[in-house]
């Protein structure tokens, strides 16, 4: 479509643009080619402060400033004379000077108008000089923001920055790039608002209310700083928020110790736990400053560490520092705590304080630690205040004043911790001994028997008194008295378990209350406690050596309360202080009966061990088609004097349970071993053996070490040793019996199961378990001929072995036909009666050289030794 305008005349022409000019809201000026006005519309009247009439026809110099009023006829005339255009198609501001002597601002722009003859140029000018002062007034304002510390910020009507001063710049790190056109809260930390009406303030500052809050922020490297914030909202002519002007005042130093010393102070008002009171504090400072993890430790007047609080450290890495010892290379912490100075390593892998302690701590990530001791009011160091960082770095001044505040606070707390243990003391607390006084014991023991009696077990209740205190007392004097009292007392907590109560009655009486434990078990506690107490003291200068009669009562049987159990324990203490000062007595005749037997036989085979009282007996174990020895299998024996023959079924389990399991298993090792390496030196021809060994004996990680060192000693092979064991050890929870069986296999010595398919058979083990015999038990043996199931089942166990590329041993063979249905089976090995009853060593020998001299076939390699009971005929 034609949109040009068409007019009918020039004259017609004149007019429209005319009136347009005129109606223009901008000043419009023209002047002819002598540079007077020829045309001055309204907008221009306005603009300079006169009429028309006085400007029209005159020069337009009178309409510039002064300044330039001599040169702008010249410079407008050469400019129209040369054709070079300065000036059109340029906008300029210009400042002009009204008839009443104001100041106008305005931007120019100068068009040319080229007639017949004529050049006319038409200048139009904006007022701008409202808009100028308002961008002197914003660069000015804006000036003066900058120059100021605090840090400043603008947001629009949709609480997006706009403007963000040099203090917020510097103060976070980021750049104006980074945060023109976001949300301010994107500085602010979700967890860091002090209170629930801080965070409502907060919100109030977004929503154009004047408001002032407390608030921790997160600078561009991560690092937080408390800050106070104050919001001033600017509303537009109809009243709206248009703007809204944000101040941040860095407070973190003041702040600090304002927010820990309210959540630490609040917490020991509370009379919590120290252990809470300082994991509070660590978690509060790693909240405010993520970079670090928190550590405090205790420092005992021994100089050993003691974890107290670390939240933030792995379980492995605390468990690991418990007990360990300060010094001039402990690490941070302990450095710091032996030297009393704060302690500064930036680069845990290369610095010599850690050289002990790097793999802990690189397994942990820990790569850098600033550790500060804690002295208390006398001026020791009982503690130190430790931050760790996850990278090499040194602290920044945030951390100085976390450590300031963190150290001053921790210091509040051990002192209350120490002074309501002094209180604690002296309330429930024998003063001589340290121990539970009489009413603290009592109640304590109350609690104990109620949860023993809800969980249906049973209590011992042991009432201990000294023997010849009195005499140490008249001779050495009291202060020997007092110190003799408190080496019983030490030496008791020595033998406690954790769930295990001691306290002093009076003079020199004690009481132990030891749960979940029966008349058994008290007796083996108390061949431990007469053993500890009968080391020699050293007692004013001069050697003691403690001894103590025990009276022991049981709950239930002997009582449903304290009381009543602590006066039967106390009649048992006479009873045995008249009849065996130094001894003990239960309550009960028949469990005292019980104890003395088993403390009799526990004693006879500690001395039979040490008085080589045990002798090793050996049955041969013999080719079933051919009748040629294969192997021999060694048994213990023990014939004491007067109590006589004891079978292993008793004395295996009593050195179980009294530690004594170790002793009996390497005497077994050694004497066999011996036997062994004597036969082969004298001639006679014994393939090799075995030994068993009890499950407890495979918790020994140094089993294998144990066994090489003997085979060594006597020149054996592993290969001639075959070690059997109970299918028991196999099902064990722990990994340390099935390290201890690779380990073995390692070595080389062979591994048997004994006593196979009488108990928890699991064919997962032995396909992943380097086992390479297996002994069908005796029980299967007995009654082969007439019970078809044990036919069943021995064939089944020699199936399992074949299949699985085991040798099967039949054990028990007591007749000729129990033999043949074994080796119609497929058994290959047998041993019992029918071959050979076992053997001492001799005897063994001259079965061997008796056989020899008949002209034997050769033997096979393969031997058995045990310690178990003779179930093979013995």
């Amino acid at each position: 479509m034609d949109t040009r305008v068409r007019l009918a005349s020039a004259r017609d022409a004149q007019d429209f643009f005319v009136q347009t000019l005129e109606q223009a809201v901008d000043a419009v000026v023209v002047i002819d080619d002598l540079n007077n006005v020829v045309f001055f519309n309204a907008a221009a009247e306005r603009f300079w402060g006169c009429h028309r009439l006085d400007v029209l026809g005159s020069n337009v110099g009178s309409l510039v400033p002064e300044a330039i009023r001599a040169y702008h006829d010249g410079y407008v005339s050469a400019n129209r004379e040369t054709g070079v255009n300065k000036i059109v198609g340029v906008s300029r501001d210009v400042r002009i000077a009204r008839q009443d002597g104001e100041e106008r601002w305005g931007a120019m722009s100068i068009s040319k108008i080229t007639l017949p003859g004529r050049i006319l140029y038409a200048a139009f000018l904006k007022d701008i000089t409202q808009a100028r002062l308002n961008d002197i007034e914003h660069r000015l304002l804006s000036m003066s923001v900058n120059v100021t510390s605090s840090a400043t910020c603008i947001v629009d009507a949709d609480t997006r920055l706009i403007y963000v001063n040099d203090g917020l710049v510097q103060l976070l790190g980021y750049g104006r790039e980074e945060v023109i056109g976001h949300s301010p809260m994107m500085f602010f930390v979700a967890d860091g608002l002090a209170d629930a009406s801080a965070h409502t303030a907060l919100e109030g500052v977004l929503l154009g209310q004047s408001s002032e809050a407390s608030a921790l922020i997160r600078k561009r490297n991560g690092q937080r700083l408390w800050v106070h914030v104050s919001s001033t909202p600017v509303f537009d002519a109809q009243g709206k928020v248009d703007n809204i002007v944000i101040v941040l005042t860095d407070i973190t130093r003041s702040k600090l110790h304002e927010v820990l010393q309210e959540k630490v102070i609040g917490a020991l008002l509370k009379e919590e736990p120290l252990e809470d009171v300082l994991t509070l504090l660590c978690q509060e400072i790693e909240r405010i400053a993520p970079e670090v993890i928190v550590s405090i430790l205790s420092v005992d007047p021994d100089g050993i560490l003691h974890p107290l609080a670390g939240p933030g450290l792995p379980t492995d890495y605390s468990r690991a520092i418990e007990g360990l010892s300060i010094g001039p290379v402990a690490g941070s912490c302990g450095t710091a705590a032996y030297r009393g100075e704060p302690v500064l390593v930036t680069d845990i892998d290369h610095d010599p304080l850690w050289a002990q302690y790097r793999s802990l701590a690189e397994q942990a990530g820990l790569r850098a630690c600033w550790s500060i001791p804690v002295r208390n009011g006398a001026g020791r160091v009982v503690a130190t205040f430790a931050l760790y960082f996850r990278e090499c770095r040194a602290p920044d001044p945030l951390h100085a004043h976390l450590v300031t505040a963190g150290t001053h606070l921790c210091m509040l707390a051990l002192e209350r911790e120490e002074a309501r243990q002094s209180i604690r003391r002296m309330a429930f607390y024998d003063a001589l001994t340290g121990l539970p006084n009489r009413d603290f014991l009592l109640a304590q023991a109350q609690r104990c028997l109620v949860e023993v009696e809800q969980e249906q077990a049973e209590l011992a209740v042991l009432f201990i008194d000294l023997d010849r205190f009195k005499q140490v007392n008249d001779a050495l004097g009291h202060a020997a008295g007092d110190e003799l009292l408190q080496v019983m007392a030490q030496r008791l907590r020595s033998v406690l378990r954790e769930s295990d109560i001691a306290g002093r009655l009076s003079g020199d009486e004690f009481v132990l209350v030891l749960p979940r434990i029966n008349a058994t078990r008290v007796t083996g506690f108390l061949e431990r406690l007469k053993m500890i107490l009968g080391f020699p003291a050293s007692i004013a200068g001069t050697p003691v050596v403690l001894s103590a009669s025990i009276g022991i009562s049981m709950f239930p049987g002997d009582g449903q309360d304290m009381e009543s159990l602590l006066q039967c324990a106390d009649i048992a203490m006479y009873q045995a202080k008249r009849t065996e000062p130094g001894g003990f007595r239960f309550f009960l005749e028949e469990m005292n009966q019980i104890a003395l037997e088993r403390l009799m036989l526990e004693t006879a085979l500690r001395d039979a061990l040490a008085n080589d009282g045990l002798v090793l007996v050996y049955q041969p174990q013999v080719a079933l088609k051919s009748g040629r020895l294969v192997g021999v299998e060694a048994l213990a024996r023990w014939n004491h004097p007067i109590l006589g023959s004891i079978s292993p079924d008793r004395f295996i389990p009593l050195a179980e349970e009294c530690g004594l399991i170790n002793d009996l298993s390497q005497w077994v090792l050694q004497e066999a071993c011996e036997h062994l390496a004597q036969w082969r030196r004298q001639g006679v021809t014994v393939p090799s053996l075995s030994i068993n060994l009890s499950p407890l004996n495979f918790q020994n990680l140094n089993l294998a070490g144990q066994i090489a060192q003997q085979l060594q000693r006597w020149a054996l092979q592993p290969a001639d040793l075959c070690v059997e064991v109970t299918e028991g050890v196999l099902l064990s929870s722990s990994p340390g019996p099935e390290q201890t069986l690779r380990d073995l296999h390692a070595l080389g010595v062979r591994l048997a199961i004994d006593d196979f398919g009488t108990g928890y058979s699991s064919l997962g083990y032995l396909r992943h378990l380097p086992i390479s015999e297996l002994k069908l038990d005796k029980s299967f043996v007995d009654d082969l001929e007439l019970d078809g199931s044990c036919r069943a089942l021995s064939e089944s166990v020699i199936g399992i072995g074949k299949g699985l590329c085991l040798l099967v041993v039949a054990e028990g063979i007591e007749h000729a036909v129990q033999r043949d249905i074994l080796q119609a089976q497929g058994y290959e090995v047998g041993q019992g009666n029918l071959f050979s009853a076992p053997l001492s060593y001799e005897a063994f020998q001259q079965w061997v050289l008796a056989g020899e001299a008949l002209n034997q076939p050769a033997y096979v390699a393969t031997a058995s030794t045990g310690i178990g009971p003779p179930s093979t005929g013995g």
